[in-house]
């Protein structure tokens, strides 16, 4: 699919990259409403955190959090945090909490300038780490595959179902009555910038959209062959063959700002491939207009990291288009 020369084009490939990408997500069951249920509420200094719990209607227990900012006079913007992978598997949605030392932790911080923060457990971690097929005995990397095969046995993929479990979130996110609906973000890095990159591009109710740390296309990454580089969610049966790539998923988020935020060393996102995808997203959002709403920030030496230039860029990019 090349790079569109009208904007009439793109919105006909767009309705094709759309249905294809719900096609490689797998056969995925109906998406309901979630019913959530406070589990308790914390004061911190700034903010307060509020456990939740529901039920994603496929026997399985979503648990996450919302940072609600102190004195909120008026419905505030929301950032959904999407958490990383890293191996970390008993982390999960706690990453919002994490210092990265060089990078405070990115729930905290957001909280702090205003904004309700909700971020919940993906498939396999965090509270949701003992839960699946054979869960007694398969934890960390065992439960991921486990949950994986079983997946595939059902005609959906882990990652499809990881992206329905993240859009009935933002459904749930969408009912808070803390927050302006009208503008809410997603943000995450590595695992969490692909759950951006595609919550973003199959719910227009994602105002602002900032991946961080992976944009990996897939053409680029299979030519390298070092594919145990990517866990396994993050491949979808057909995908090299659907004619469409990143490219086009990213371009799906077009006209609403995106930042993608990477390093030109990062073994998960070959640099060739995030030129590619900065050249045909830009061609899009050049078409709708808004130019300005789409930068690519490539940091320099830095391969799968989150650095402080990075997390400026992301405050500074909310601060703009939120």
């Amino acid at each position: 699919m090349t790079p569109p020369q009208t904007l009439a084009e793109w919105q006909a490939q767009r309705a094709q990259v759309r249905a294809t990408a719900w096609k490689l997500l797998g056969d995925l069951p109906p998406l309901v409403t979630p019913q959530a249920r406070t589990l308790w509420q914390i004061p911190r200094e700034h903010y307060t955190i509020e456990k939740f719990a529901f039920d994603n209607g496929y026997n399985s227990t979503i648990y996450g959090y919302v940072l609600i900012p102190h004195g909120l006079t008026a419905p505030a913007p929301a950032v959904l945090f999407n958490h990383w992978h890293a191996g970390q598997y008993e982390v999960g949605k706690d990453e919002m909490f994490k210092d990265r030392v060089k990078v405070p932790a990115i729930g905290p911080a957001l909280a702090e300038a205003g904004y309700v923060v909700m971020g919940i457990d993906a498939y396999g971690f965090g509270e949701r780490q003992g839960f699946g097929p054979g869960s007694e005995r398969n934890l960390n990397m065992m439960i991921e595959l486990a949950l994986a095969k079983r997946f595939l046995w059902e005609g959906r993929t882990y990652w499809g179902m990881i992206v329905r479990d993240d859009l009935m979130a933002l459904d749930y996110l969408c009912t808070r009555p803390e927050i302006d609906p009208n503008r809410i973000a997603a943000t995450g890095m590595s695992l969490g910038a692909s759950r951006t990159t595609w919550v973003s591009a199959m719910d227009e109710r994602i105002k602002v959209t900032i991946p961080v740390a992976q944009m990996t296309r897939y053409q680029d990454f299979a030519a390298r062959g070092e594919f145990n580089h990517h866990g396994i969610y993050y491949y979808l049966p057909g995908a090299l063959v659907s004619g469409i790539d990143m490219e086009h998923i990213a371009s799906l988020t077009a006209p609403r700002a995106q930042l993608v935020l990477v390093g030109d060393q990062d073994a998960l996102a070959p640099i060739e491939g995030v030129r590619t995808i900065n050249t045909f997203a830009s061609k899009v959002y050049d078409l709708y207009g808004v130019a300005d709403h789409f930068k690519t920030v490539i940091d320099p030496g830095i391969a799968h990291d989150y650095t402080p230039t990075m997390f400026t860029a992301m405050m500074d990019w909310l601060k703009r288009y939120l």
